[in-house]
């Protein structure tokens, strides 16, 4: 039997990896209504995050100075910068973003983590490493902090806020929705639609159907994608290939971009 579902809120988040629960919890703690959804089974809330290293980006932090490490975020913005290579008109947006990021990273953001019970290793790494210079791609110093707990230690108290909020009726968690299609008002996005997979009792991380049992609607105030980006998808990095980059390679071993050219 087709089955057919229409659900309304303040705010739609499109799927639960960090980002996700992260931006559900905090809306739902600002007294908004959300509905939150994902393609995967419930076991998978917090996503590809459960199975990270837990690093995190800080800049001029405790654990850095008790090293010895000598950061600031003029040094962050200038490694950032290089490595971005922000020089076009449609760079814009992603600047302000970049600019938004590392202030946060400066600031409140590992206080923030505290206050929720988020602990990090003392020893900083240096994951996605430059040079010996801040004038190229990369960090120039250490900033990968480490959660306690690695992956599951920085998704378990946003998990947590999630299903606290499921509980007292603010949040609303479907599994097995796929989003297909956002919904659009005179250019405005009021929402998303897509298909209901057949139910999973799948564990984390294993593989699931993609049967389609249903479709469904959700029409919301606003609405935050935060499924991750196209690098897993071999076919649309080739579709969406700057020209300027020449061919794109056929074999998707060598279509990956190395994170330590990211910072």
């Amino acid at each position: 039997m087709t089955v057919s579902q229409t659900h309304s809120a303040d705010v739609l988040v499109v799927g639960w990896g960090l980002a996700g629960i992260v931006a559900a919890s905090e809306a739902a703690a600002a007294g908004k209504s959300v509905v939150i959804v994902d393609q995967e089974s419930r076991p998978n809330l917090g996503g590809q995050a459960f199975w990270s290293f837990g690093g995190l980006l800080f800049i001029d932090s405790p654990e850095q100075r008790r090293m010895g490490i000598k950061d600031s975020y003029e040094l962050a913005r200038q490694d950032w910068f290089a490595t971005a290579g922000f020089d076009r008109a449609e760079d814009h947006w992603p600047r302000q973003w970049a600019e938004a990021y590392l202030q946060f990273a400066h600031t409140e953001k590992r206080a923030w983590l505290r206050e929720k019970g988020v602990g990090f290793f003392p020893v900083v790494g240096w994951a996605e490493r430059g040079g010996y210079t801040a004038t190229g791609p990369g960090n120039s110093v250490p900033r990968f902090h480490i959660t306690w707990g690695t992956g599951p230690g920085i998704v378990a108290p946003f998990q947590a806020a999630v299903e606290s909020g499921e509980a007292a009726g603010r949040i609303t968690i479907l599994p097995r929705h796929k989003v297909t299609q956002l919904t659009t008002v005179d250019e405005t996005v009021v929402g998303a639609s897509g298909d209901i997979l057949a139910p999973s009792g799948a564990v984390r991380g294993a593989a699931t159907s993609r049967e389609v049992v249903g479709s469904f609607h959700v029409a919301a105030s606003a609405t935050i994608v935060s499924s991750g980006g196209i690098g897993g998808n071999h076919d649309l990095v080739r579709a969406q290939w700057p020209a300027r980059l020449g061919t794109p390679p056929a074999n998707a071993r060598h279509t990956r971009t190395s994170s330590s050219h990211r910072p």
